[in-house]
């Protein structure tokens, strides 16, 4: 892990950046001696499950038409 001030950081921005790349390396930036930023590798996994996909186990099967009404003894009785 690598502790840099703002000024270090902007100054020597393409040197941090190739040691985050290369070396995998986690820098810290600091204002005024406090950690405000932490500048790490983009997680580039390309295996992650496409949110917009119905997972397997969320499958349904519909045994009836939906759009078939409702037969009488299917409504509430309070509604018939």
């Amino acid at each position: 892990m690598i502790t840099v001030n703002t000024h270090e950081a902007k100054s020597r921005l393409s040197a941090l950046l190739a040691a985050v790349e290369d070396r995998g390396e986690v820098i810290i930036i600091c204002r005024h001696g406090k950690p405000v930023a932490e500048m790490r590798a983009a997680n580039t996994r390309t295996t992650d499950p496409d949110p917009l996909q119905m997972h397997a186990e969320l499958a349904a099967t519909i045994l009836y038409d939906p759009t078939e009404p409702a037969s009488e003894d299917e409504w509430p009785s309070d509604l018939r």
